[in-house]
C-alpha cells in the first residue's frame, strides 16, 4: 500500500491515493488565481514516502521532487466556534465566534 505524509497549513497529514481529505483552507491565491472546484491542486511539502513494498524514503525535512497531486472537491466553513472570556470582581465579559475556513481535497497520485 503506497502512502505519504504531507504538510499543509501547519498540519501534517498521512495520504493515500484515492482518500478524500479536509485540510485548511489553501494559502497563497488571491481572489482572482483561487483554484475552482475540480482543480489541480499539487503539495510540494512530502516528508515521507513509502511504496508499499520495502522502500521507504524520509525527506530532511522534505524529500526534493517529490510531489502529491490532489483534486478540489470543495472549500467551505466549519461551525462556529464560540468563545466566552470572563473576569471575575469587574463582571466584565466579551463573547466572539469564530468559522475556520476548510479545502477538502482528494488526493490523486503520489510521485
Amino acid at each position: 500500500m503506497e502512502f505519504a505524509v504531507i504538510q499543509t497549513g501547519g498540519k501534517q497529514y498521512v495520504v493515500k491515493p484515492g482518500d478524500v481529505l479536509k485540510v485548511e483552507k489553501l494559502s497563497g491565491y488571491t481572489d482572482d488565481t483561487r483554484p475552482q472546484k475540480g482543480a489541480e491542486i499539487t503539495f510540494n511539502e512530502v516528508l515521507l514516502v513509502d511504496d508499499g513494498d520495502s522502500s521507504t524514503t524520509v525527506g530532511d525535512p522534505f524529500i526534493r521532487g517529490a510531489k502529491v497531486t490532489a483534486t478540489l472537491v470543495s472549500e467551505g466553513k466549519e461551525r462556529t466556534v464560540t468563545i466566552i472570556k470572563y473576569k471575575s470582581k469587574t463582571r466584565q465579559k466579551r463573547r466572539a465566534g469564530h468559522r475556520q475556513r476548510f479545502s477538502t481535497v482528494k488526493i490523486e497520485s503520489i510521485k
